[in-house]
């Protein structure tokens, strides 16, 4: 008991205890899974683009790895040196917001506008109140808490827990929003996922299924092509090459289109992904390294509504 509270409150101070980076582990005895920490001063991830809860360093199961590093340098404020799953909000206020006043990106905080341009997810922007960030682990889950008060009306408590599921190969995120400020939340989120799966190349021992035949063509017909409900790689990608395709075929309401599955035919490792909430868009991008299913889900909280939605991950190996 009380080496657990000790756990929870180093977990809650940042402190590094595990390597470079604030860092813990869980494990339901199929899985086990490492996961960095939010930390403004220390976090593996500061960038601004994406949720600094949740991300996931390594998860084995069986004898397959599905998540790792799957670029060449780690710069912890570059926009997308993360690992997955790895989820971002769309920004809240920013349009309406003048260079120099302040936007929301849940999960990361309050931002400054620089300049009148469009947003652009790769810029670093300067973070004004990051909110304040609260850790609590058990054995088989992490539950982040993320609150702020933002000086312009908004607020918002934002928890996100990652659980492992008694007994099966599988991992739920559970998230809740709730909006404690004045004014209403609108936003849309998706999770790039960002797969490392036994660090296996791109190319076509690969297979991307989902619920719903595709109903258009691939955009990079040199190296994807669509059949059916499946989404092929017709070479390896090389180093340089990277793909970056809209499946169409969904209907933007239902909640089985949420529903997507990689596998791979050489190591025999596969995951399954689902969601409770309707897919409103579908974006897929990979690169030699990893491939990223990006599905998106609507988000609306009204003041004092809590709006919940969860994610599962199913993997399975051929072993």
């Amino acid at each position: 008991m009380k080496k657990e509270l000790f756990l929870d409150l180093l977990l809650l101070s940042g402190l590094n205890i595990f390597g470079q980076y604030p860092e813990t582990s869980i494990s339901n005895g199929l899985i086990e899974a490492k996961l960095y920490l939010p930390d403004a001063e220390n976090g593996f991830y500061r960038g601004t683009r994406f949720d600094w809860a949740g991300v996931i360093s390594s998860l084995k199961y069986s004898t397959h790895d599905f998540f790792g590093q799957w670029y060449a340098k780690h710069d912890p404020k570059h926009h997308d040196a993360i690992q997955g799953p790895a989820e971002v909000f769309d920004p809240i206020g920013y349009d309406t917001a003048k260079p120099g006043e302040t936007f929301i990106k849940i999960g990361v905080g309050t931002l400054k506008k620089v300049n009148d341009k469009p947003y652009r997810f790769s810029n670093q922007f300067e973070i004004v109140n990051g909110g304040e960030w609260k850790v609590k682990k058990m054995k088989n889950r992490v539950k982040f808490i993320h609150e702020l008060h933002d000086r312009n009306g908004y607020a918002y408590v934002y928890k996100k827990t990652l659980r492992l599921v008694k007994n099966k190969p599988e991992l739920v995120l559970e998230h809740s929003l709730k909006n404690i400020g004045k004014y209403a939340i609108e936003t849309s989120t998706f999770n790039h996922n960002f797969f490392v799966i036994d660090k296996q190349p791109t190319g076509p021992d690969f297979t991307i299924s989902l619920p719903f035949e595709i109903s258009n063509q691939a955009a990079g017909k040199k190296l994807m092509k669509f059949e059916n409900n499946q989404m092929l790689y017709l070479k390896e990608l090389m180093k340089g090459e990277s793909t970056m395709e809209y499946p169409t075929g969904f209907t933007g309401k239902r909640v089985e289109d949420y529903d997507f599955t990689i596998a791979n035919s050489r190591s025999g490792a596969s995951v399954r992904i689902t969601a409770d909430k309707p897919l409103s868009n579908f974006m897929y991008w990979s690169v030699p390294t990893t491939l990223s299913p990006e599905p998106f889900i609507k988000i609306k909280a009204l003041p004092g509504e809590n709006f919940k939605w969860n994610i599962k991950y199913e993997f399975k190996s051929k072993d």
